[in-house]
């Protein structure tokens, strides 16, 4: 089982999750981040555990949207015209990984391991006596238009093949059922295995005490290489210290790419930067989290605020953020409440770990039989955390972790 020493580098949901997972294994096991923990992805996203999440960003006809996403930089799903020929090899496997079939592939897979998020959300929130954080209130999408309804209907399909369980409500029972709305919304699915965390930093900050307090070390410093021996690393440097360990873990987010590639793998990972938008004293509360169909963002009634989360911006790390989008998620939002204040607001920009496929690495290392690898989560990086976590506990303990692991392999590109 356990005792030997692994450094995870990553402080967000997906490292200390994995960090408490072995940690609960016997093993002693060191944290290594240039940041806080959670001060990355984790610090902004929707908040939301979305167990029906399954459906793959590229989906087919993507394609055609390519134009759209290059002459509109604040549409939903937008391209920054100076990264285009970076994102140009990654936007090729995007859209490759778009086809009927190939989006069926991934569903499956994608569903396999999402039916076990909550469960092993629930099991870290107890240990660090979180469990109240946790709210299983499930999510609402909502539809202003009968087209864009019926272009869901596809997405509904595919669900409803993976056992997603919804139930679509009429244009008079939306009110109903979330009463903060405005009446503009003609259609409605409601998803009752969905929950959401009620502030999703504070939950990576307190599991990251837990482990702590557990006895595991955090140390705050860029990783820049490794010492490797014949069976793979031995040591990680790191703010000019080097540090021996016995096994690594990369679940570094965004930054995981130049660290796979010391470890002896190329991954063809980018970055789907998100925005958000939270108002502490926004005075409408809605019940639960609801999805905007039409513009493709989140709302969530956080502790801190109401916030809106999302859409896809493809600009690479380097880029300054684009704050106009996080002022359109607004203006929609605006439109859901009627006016709400606005003071003591925050906007935020974050990166989205992507693999082109949607599907994140969760992994042993092919080259190096003491690495483990947990990146690429895209869309579903909170929800998916702590699973993920448990799942390179079982790898690194030679345990089944009870579900196949082949379509989230690292060499699968």
């Amino acid at each position: 089982m356990g005792n030997r020493h692994f450094i995870v580098i990553g402080a967000g949901i997906v490292g200390v999750s994995a960090a408490l997972y072995l940690q609960k294994d016997g093993n002693r096991v060191t944290i290594v981040d240039g940041r806080d923990p959670g001060e990355g992805t984790s610090k902004g996203n929707a908040s939301v555990i979305a167990t029906e999440s399954c459906i793959p960003v590229a989906t087919p006809g993507i394609l055609w949207d390519v134009p759209k996403m290059l002459v509109d930089p604040l549409s939903p799903l937008a391209i920054r015209w100076s990264y285009l020929p970076q994102i140009m090899p990654w936007l090729l496997r995007f859209v490759a990984a778009s086809g009927e079939k190939r989006v069926e592939q991934i569903s499956i897979a994608l569903r396999s391991v999402l039916v076990h998020a909550l469960e092993s959300h629930k099991e870290l929130a107890a240990l660090a006596n979180q469990s109240l954080m946790i709210k299983d209130t499930g999510w609402l999408g909502v539809f202003e238009t009968d087209k864009k309804f019926k272009s869901y209907e596809w997405d509904l399909a595919l669900q409803k093949r993976r056992g997603v369980e919804f139930k679509i409500l009429k244009q008079e029972e939306i009110r109903q059922f979330e009463p903060s709305l405005a009446p503009i919304y003609r259609h409605a699915v409601y998803y009752p295995e969905n929950s959401f965390v009620t502030d999703n930093f504070a939950l990576v900050q307190r599991l990251a005490n837990q482990f702590v307090a557990g006895g595991g070390a955090i140390v705050k410093a860029d990783v820049t290489g490794f010492d490797i021996g014949a069976e793979g690393p031995t040591a990680v440097k790191a703010g000019g210290n080097t540090y021996p360990c016995d096994a690594v873990v990369v679940a570094a987010g965004a930054w995981s790419k130049k660290l796979t590639a010391m470890l002896g793998h190329k991954v063809p990972l980018d970055t789907e930067r998100g925005y958000h938008v939270t108002l502490p004293n926004a005075q409408k509360r809605p019940r639960m989290p609801l999805y905007s169909a039409d513009h493709s963002f989140a709302i969530t009634p956080l502790d801190v605020g109401l916030r809106f989360a999302g859409t896809v911006e493809l600009g690479g790390l380097d880029l300054p953020p684009n704050y106009d989008r996080a002022q359109k998620l607004l203006n929609h939002g605006k439109r859901m409440f009627g006016e709400l204040d606005e003071t003591g607001r925050s906007d935020w920009m974050g990166f989205r770990p992507s693999m082109p496929d949607s599907v994140p690495v969760i992994a042993r290392g092919e080259r190096f039989k003491n690495t483990f690898f947990g990146f690429g989560h895209g869309h579903v990086g909170l929800t998916l955390g702590p699973v993920t976590g448990r799942i390179i506990a079982d790898l690194a303990a030679g345990r089944d972790p009870g579900m196949d692991l082949t379509a989230f392999r690292i060499d699968r590109f």
